[in-house]
């Protein structure tokens, strides 16, 4: 008699290692993905800023290691979840990939198919705000009341 396992088995290893497949890795590879489009948008908002000369050589220094050892760690973990960092990307369809073709992008210029990341980094050297109110509910109730004022920029207010 074979045994099947059911979508939710608490038996087994939720800690994906080096001998499970990407497909059980579960929500690994889109929080690394996250975590890489972070990082990319910081090291995006570091050369901008190294370009208009607004770092000196000492915190240039600290955010480049910084960076290096984030990615360093991203990599660590796309290790332990048998993930191979190329993979780290999500196709949103018409709004085009998350992150960039590696060495695609370069702050401050353009490209034909911007990702998500170029938009994001755009919108932060330029500076956002979203200002709005959402009621949700049931039943003719309004269950949950959100006001939002946010402003999204890499400069100091």
């Amino acid at each position: 008699m074979e045994m099947v396992r059911s979508p939710v088995d608490h038996s087994k290893n939720l800690l994906p290692t080096a001998s499970k497949s990407n497909s059980e890795a579960g929500l690994a590879p889109l929080l690394l993905t996250v975590l890489e489009l972070v990082r990319q948008l910081m090291e995006a908002q570091v050369i901008r800023r190294m370009e208009q000369e607004c770092l000196d050589e000492f915190e240039l220094d600290r955010a480049a290691d910084s960076l290096q050892k984030l990615e360093e760690q991203i990599l660590h973990l796309c290790q332990i979840f048998d993930i191979n960092p190329t993979d780290l990307n999500v196709n949103l369809g018409d709004f085009g990939t998350l992150l960039p073709p590696p060495g695609s992008y370069y702050p401050g210029e353009t490209s034909n198919s911007p990702s998500i990341l170029e938009l994001l980094d755009r919108l932060l050297n330029t500076g956002i705000v979203v200002d709005g109110e959402i009621d949700i509910g049931i039943a003719q109730l309004d269950l949950i009341h959100a006001k939002l004022h946010l402003v999204l920029t890499s400069r100091p207010i």
